[in-house]
Order: C-alpha cells, then sequence, then structure tokens
C-alpha cells in the first residue's frame, strides 16, 4: 500500500472512499474522513516503507509526541483499521497485513472530562436571551428550549419534523426520533418548549415540514430546514451576548441530563431520553460519582482566618 499511496494518490482516494461509504453514522464518516487525510499527509511527509504494522505504530508515536489526546489518536488508528479492513475484504491488500494493523492498541484514557454544562438559573437565562418580539427569535428560544428540554444532538434538531410531534398520554411527545446509530426513540416535550414552538409556528405559519427553518435578512423562511453549523452560530450569538466561555450545543445535552437528575429523575428514564445505548455512557454525562455539591473537601473542618471564598 506505501507504493499505492506513493505513486497513485486516485487509488489512495479509492481506498478512502471504501473506508468512509462502510461507515454509517455521518458524524464518524466526517471524523474518519479528516483522520485519512491526516494520515495521508504524514505518510508524505518524508520517504517510508510500504504500510504495515510498524508504520502504523511510528504514525502513532508521532501523534502521541505531538501531544495529541487519546481520544483524537484512538479515532485516527480506528480510520485506518477500518480503511485496511475494507481493502484486505476487497482483496487489495494482504489479509495478514490488516491483520497486524488491527493488533496496533489504542491509547488509553485515564479518568473523565467533566464537560460544560448549565445550572437551572443559567439554562433560564440562556432561553431568555432571544428577542421574542421578532420571528428570528422566536425560532432560536424555540430551539435553545428544544436543546435543554429534550436533550437531543444537532442532528436531531436538524431532523426534527411536525410529523414527530404528537399526543401521546395527554402530552406532547417527540415520536420515533432516529438518532445516533439508527437508534429509535421517543422524548417527552416539557411545557416550555412546546409552548416555545407553538409560538414559532405562528409567527412563521408553518405547521408541516422541518420544525426549525433558516431565516433570511428580511425575515423570510428559506431553505427546508436548519444546519448544525447554523445550530453552532445560534449558540454562540447568545453566549457571547451573555458573556459566557464558550458552550457548544452538545453543552446543552449535558445540562438536560444534571437538571433532570438533580430534580429527581429516574437514571434509566434519563437514558431513555438521551438514546445512550448504556447506563455508563449516562453515568459518564452525569458524573454522578463525583459529588461537586456535597465533595470531601467540604468535611475538612478547616478554615484560614481572614479568607473568605469569594
Amino acid at each position: 500500500m506505501g507504493d499505492l499511496i506513493r505513486y497513485d494518490q486516485r487509488r489512495w482516494e479509492k481506498w478512502k472512499r471504501l473506508a468512509l461509504d462502510s461507515v454509517t453514522s455521518p458524524h464518524s464518516r466526517r471524523a474518519y474522513d479528516a483522520a485519512l487525510d491526516h494520515f495521508d499527509l504524514w505518510y508524505y511527509a518524508e520517504p517510508r516503507p510500504r504500510l504495515s504494522k510498524a508504520v502504523v505504530n511510528a504514525y502513532k508515536a508521532d501523534l502521541e509526541a505531538g501531544g495529541c489526546s487519546s481520544s483524537t489518536i484512538n479515532i485516527r488508528l480506528c480510520a485506518l483499521r477500518k480503511l485496511v479492513s475494507e481493502a484486505a475484504d476487497n482483496g487489495l491488500i494482504a489479509p495478514e497485513v490488516a491483520a497486524s494493523i488491527a493488533k496496533v492498541r489504542g491509547v488509553p484514557r485515564h479518568g473523565a472530562r467533566i464537560g460544560n454544562w448549565l445550572t437551572r438559573p443559567q439554562a433560564e437565562r440562556l432561553m431568555a436571551a432571544p428577542d421574542a418580539s421578532t420571528i428570528t427569535g422566536k425560532r432560536d428560544q424555540a430551539l435553545l428550549a428544544v436543546l435543554i428540554g429534550c436533550g437531543l444532538r444537532r442532528s436531531e434538531v436538524v431532523a426534527l419534523d411536525f410529523h414527530h410531534l404528537q399526543q401521546r398520554e395527554g402530552r406532547c411527545v417527540i415520536v420515533d426520533l432516529v438518532g445516533k446509530h439508527g437508534r429509535i426513540r421517543s422524548v417527552p416535550l416539557p411545557g416550555f418548549a412546546q409552548g416555545a414552538i407553538d409560538q414559532w409556528c405562528v409567527a412563521s405559519g408553518i405547521s408541516s415540514g422541518r420544525v426549525f427553518r433558516p431565516i433570511n435578512r428580511g425575515g423570510k423562511l428559506t431553505h427546508e430546514s436548519v444546519t448544525p453549523k447554523c445550530i453552532w452560530s445560534i449558540m454562540r450569538k447568545y453566549t457571547d451576548e451573555l458573556g459566557w466561555p464558550k458552550l457548544a450545543p452538545h453543552d446543552l445535552r449535558r445540562t438536560f441530563a444534571k437538571l433532570a437528575y438533580q430534580g429527581g429523575a429516574r437514571l434509566e428514564q434519563i437514558q431513555m431520553s438521551l438514546g445512550h445505548a448504556s447506563m455508563q455512557t449516562t453515568e459518564r454525562y452525569l458524573g454522578v460519582k463525583q459529588d461537586l455539591t456535597d465533595a470531601p473537601c467540604d468535611h475538612l473542618g478547616l478554615s484560614l482566618d481572614g479568607v473568605r471564598a469569594a
């Protein structure tokens, strides 16, 4: 394969396409695409032998020396494993070479990142930030209410359609939403989010198709649906106005989980709303094993005269 990469870039692109076409998740496909491009650049940087386990181990060592995080390294190694696996299945590389590369171990992740989330007052401030007297403000308020009130991913908000909104057992529910890895779930809609959506629908005059639409400078609805990048821009706009540090749309998903758990929601119900395949993933979101409100340091019984916490 080394010769193929060095002398036939078109064939490398063909191999990369085989790997990407075998991935169903658009998020994984995007990450693998970037990872394989990174490996391609690394491989071309200096003369290297044909692709082998030794070459991949050298690549891994360079990533570690460059200070890449364990998750970044592991994603790039996963992309390479997928590439050689598909190449072997299509008779483009020796199976023993693919098998040896598959044995290259990833980098273990020690501990867990705490992540970001909002308190209840902060969540309310963010939802109140859009100017609800304008059509754009009504849309943004409804969008933020759904992100916080339902814990949806950006891609799920983009795909949210009016046929998903149905009455079940006396309340509005987002029914049969297709999430990550094609998992289907239904998510109850809180009253404040339903009210915000109703106001947006009245102002925009829409009642079918995608719930959230782009709006041009003239206040007119344009394309079929907003994009994930548009949701990023909406988040950045209002967090900047509030003077808050950088906050990602996914942090609102974590906020949903945190506030629901603090309010007494059952862990398995939070898992179902988030669409997690395992309870361990939900527990990582919540950090339930670490209590920040009643921490060990609060029980030390120590003080420093004349000094008080801000």
